[in-house]
């Protein structure tokens, strides 16, 4: 599932960067339990909130997007 990908990457780089859930949600202006969906795969982050967590954590939105799997 494609928004399962979005969170597992999202929480990655929060954790990387020392973000707890609630200080991000803060920083990026949307409540904890929207970015606990985000990251738990029941949500996809809006082209807003991806450009505010980017901002916030310092990487870019292509180092958030998922990785196209190639099918043989």
């Amino acid at each position: 599932m494609e928004t399962d990908k979005w969170g597992r990457r999202i929480r990655a780089f929060r954790k990387l960067k020392g973000y707890t859930q609630e200080g991000l949600a803060k920083d990026i202006g949307i409540s904890v339990s929207v970015l606990g969906e985000i990251e738990r795969g029941t949500r996809l982050p809006s082209e807003d909130v991806l450009s505010n967590i980017s901002r916030v954590l310092g990487v870019s939105k292509e180092e958030l997007t998922p990785p196209e799997e190639e099918s043989f």
